[in-house]
């Protein structure tokens, strides 16, 4: 490089000053200045302005800036969306994290005795009890709960774990069920067709090696027409006959009836379940319980204390803010509080959102923007309930000055970022997942896009 090129390159000091307003740690900063200086000094016929320089730092910054976990306002009308973090916590569960993360607390410690004390023994007690079951625990989400429960079958000559063909399901993200099983050092026997598996063949294939009969909930999908699937009642009864135990991943973890929140389907509870003979099933925490990212087991007392002697368990255990949160959740439905976002969501009404939009659509009448009510059909989201979408009400927006693809990177760029969906040339933002609370940073978003 001659001295000419060594001229042009920008400097590291002067670079970070004219960064200053940028809201990053400097080493941050520092980093990527020193990296494009980097790629500058080995494309020298590339140095550009020294302003069109800085701009596109700042870019490359703000871009980086977004990565971090934010709150967003959530106009898709998916209540349970993975993307962005599943369900909300309740207002009390919030509380309470705070209160238990800038404190020390007896996470290990009899307050009775002043002695090292038995932990989450608390949670475990709501647990069970909203649960329906003789004991239960938790672990840090659904596929781990699968996973140990399995390690601790799985042993020895008793390697096959018992599944039909139908539930070999691949959930978000590309995690597929058959490589969660197999993680756990089981050998899968698969059983039935895609569309068909009876209680024959399960007891067919029940032989010495057996280790387990498990049944997965079919998360994210539906199937109709041909279909036949062994009855819970049924499997229960013959792993009893057969001396096995048998597993139900349940999945969504509603352990109210949902039907009577909203017009959705019933989603069997864990009571229901465990009513039925099942002696261990497994749940999310963050479904439509509404609590945060967990694994819940639960079932027969001598099974759930098995898994909890386990070596592995200790990697998989939830974390006194995860604890702490659970607990204040499951007390919200002992207590016979069901204030739970997730449900608040399902149960709002059409008029409800209808008024709401309204008022927000008012305000929108002097920007450069057509903005209406529409019709919208909300889904549970997670894998949960694939069927059912619930009538909703949207803000439908058309920007005329720019195009409709514009707005939506306008308003996931703002300060307070809004996710919504393009449909039929309009950008439509579905309300029943915007909390009233948001209604106006909302409405300010929207001013921001289009200003």
């Amino acid at each position: 490089m001659s001295k000419a090129d060594l001229s042009r390159l920008p400097a590291v000091e002067k670079t970070l000053q004219a960064l200053e307003e940028v809201d990053l740690p400097r080493p941050i900063i520092l980093s990527l200045v020193r990296q494009s200086i980097k790629e500058l000094r080995n494309n020298p016929e590339k140095i550009p302005d020294f302003n069109d320089y800085i701009n596109t730092l700042r870019t490359e910054l703000n871009s980086l800036s977004r990565t971090r976990i934010a709150a967003v306002i959530n106009g898709t009308g998916v209540l349970i969306h993975t993307n962005m973090g599943r369900s909300p916590l309740p207002d009390s569960a919030a509380e309470r994290l705070c209160s238990i993360a800038t404190n020390y607390n007896n996470l290990e410690l009899d307050l009775n005795t002043g002695e090292r004390g038995n932990r989450a023994a608390y949670l475990e007690k709501c647990l069970a009890l909203v649960s329906g079951s003789e004991s239960a625990t938790s672990v840090n989400n659904c596929a781990s709960a699968l996973v140990i429960i399995l390690r601790h079958f799985v042993r020895g000559n008793k390697r096959r774990v018992i599944i039909s063909r139908s539930q070999l399901v691949e959930i978000g993200g590309g995690f597929r069920i058959p490589d969660i099983l197999l993680a756990s050092g089981a050998v899968l026997h698969e059983i039935g067709t895609t569309n068909k598996t009876t209680v024959k063949d399960y007891e067919n294939a029940i032989s010495d090696e057996t280790a387990l009969i498990l049944k997965v909930h079919q998360s994210n999908f539906y199937m109709g027409g041909f279909i036949e699937n062994a009855e819970t009642e049924e499997l229960a009864q013959l792993a009893k006959k057969k001396g096995i135990p048998f597993c139900e991943d349940l999945g969504s973890g509603a352990v109210v009836n949902t039907d009577e929140f909203g017009p959705v389907d019933h989603e069997p509870t864990p009571s229901e379940i465990l009513a039925k003979g099942v002696d261990l099933i497994c749940y999310s925490g963050d479904k439509l319980l509404g609590g945060p990212q967990a694994g819940i087991i639960a079932g027969r007392s001598k099974l759930v204390k098995g898994i909890k002697k386990e070596p592995f368990f200790r990697a998989l255990r939830c974390d006194k803010l995860i604890l702490s949160m659970l607990e204040e959740v499951t007390e919200s439905y002992l207590r016979g509080i069901t204030e739970i976002p997730i449900l608040d969501m399902l149960s709002s009404t059409t008029d409800e959102l209808n008024s709401r939009a309204e008022a927000i659509i008012k305000d929108l009448k002097e920007l450069p923007l057509s903005a209406c009510t529409g019709k919208g059909e909300s889904r549970i989201g997670g894998g949960t309930m694939p069927k059912s979408t619930i009538p909703s009400v949207t803000i439908d927006l058309k920007p005329e000055k720019f195009s409709t693809s514009k707005l939506a990177k306008n308003l996931r760029c703002n300060t307070n970022p809004v996710m919504g969906y393009t449909a039929d040339g309009l950008f439509k933002i579905d309300l029943r997942t915007v909390f009233p609370r948001q209604d106006e940073n909302l409405l300010e978003a929207i001013k921001e896009a289009v200003s």
